[in-house]
């Protein structure tokens, strides 16, 4: 049973490491996994969305609309327009955050009020404070390792080695916060 999972947010917030890191753990556990990337003017602070389908046999790396297992958000704009990717069953990470897009940035726009609230009237939605968490492990940089231990978590696939995964992809400086920012995801899910 292949299983898909949809990592969204905006440009330099870490969606593309994470689901890489993600790939690289569910891969060395054995799985087939296809990934595939949009880059959405990311280096303006556009959309960015990463989608991840594991399982024995995985045919496309493209999650259609009303399959994805889990849409896991950086950003919480992000999360309603990405929404209608997931299956009526599937489950919501929400990181309370909020990037301004142009439009908002220039007035031409204002940022859209009850948007967690509209995410859980629709779908079972986890609202996380990734930000406030990285900013107390001392590096807000973080956020993206933090909302990855909630995939593992949700998705139940704890059985991986996710210190060598993190030991292997990660700057050496940077591997002990990283596996603090893991672990505080983990507890969030």
């Amino acid at each position: 049973m292949t299983k898909s999972i949809l990592l969204v947010g905006v440009g330099g917030q870490g969606t593309i490491l994470a689901s890489k890191l993600l790939t690289t753990g569910l891969m060395e556990a054995g799985y087939d996994v296809k990934m595939s990337e949009i880059h959405g003017m990311s280096q303006r602070g556009g959309s960015v969305s990463s989608q991840v389908r594991y399982g024995d046999k995985v045919e496309s790396p493209v999650i259609e609309i009303g399959g994805a297992d889990m849409l896991v958000s950086f950003e919480k704009m992000e999360a309603l327009r990405w929404l209608e990717y997931l299956k009526p069953e599937g489950k919501v990470v929400v990181n309370d955050y909020e990037i301004a897009s142009m439009p908002i940035i220039t007035g031409k726009a204002d940022y859209p009020t009850g948007i967690i609230e509209e995410l859980s009237g629709k779908a079972q939605t986890t609202v996380i404070d990734a930000a406030r968490q990285a900013e107390e492990l001392g590096n807000p940089k973080v956020m993206n390792v933090i909302l990855l231990g909630t995939i593992i978590q949700a998705m139940k696939l704890n059985d991986i080695d996710w210190t060598k995964i993190i030991k292997d992809n990660v700057k050496p400086q940077f591997v002990d916060l990283n596996l603090k920012a893991l672990e505080v995801g983990m507890n969030l899910a």
